[in-house]
């Protein structure tokens, strides 16, 4: 079995973050071959953005696995996101919590940040996720 190009840990003295969705270090093997993959926003195929944040969320995930598997990779390859989500609120946070624990089904989820913003680059777009991903080496 191919062991995983990185590892994600919560080192004690720092609260625990799973229930919000994320883990607080991920270290990648020397060696792994890096993704870096541009914000993914809520748009489907065609350009259009649902009105619905959480919608929007979750066609945002599924571009990512789009992107992802454009280079053999999945969600758990991804080490550390990055998520912008516009007029954010403690109800979009567990929407967002929510569809981040059904995509990582129980697996410890990757490191990420999250900021709010005022707005995105498209119009009605409320949601942008940046991402890295690790995957081992040839």
């Amino acid at each position: 079995m191919t062991q995983a190009a990185f590892t994600l840990c919560n080192p004690e003295g720092l609260y625990d973050p799973s229930p919000n969705a994320y883990s607080h270090v991920a270290e990648v093997r020397a060696g792994s071959r890096l993704l870096s993959i541009a914000g993914q926003g809520g748009e489907d195929a065609t350009g259009q953005l649902s009105a619905d944040f959480e919608a929007q969320a979750r066609q945002a995930l599924a571009n990512l696995q789009t992107a992802l598997a454009a280079k053999g990779a999945k969600l758990a390859d991804v080490y550390k996101l990055t998520l912008l989500i516009v007029d954010h609120s403690q109800a979009r946070l567990q929407q967002w919590t929510t569809l981040a624990n059904q995509a990582w089904a129980g697996a410890m989820a990757p490191t990420c940040t999250l900021i709010p913003v005022p707005r995105l680059a498209l119009d009605g777009m409320l949601v942008e996720i940046d991402a890295l991903a690790a995957l081992p080496g040839a």
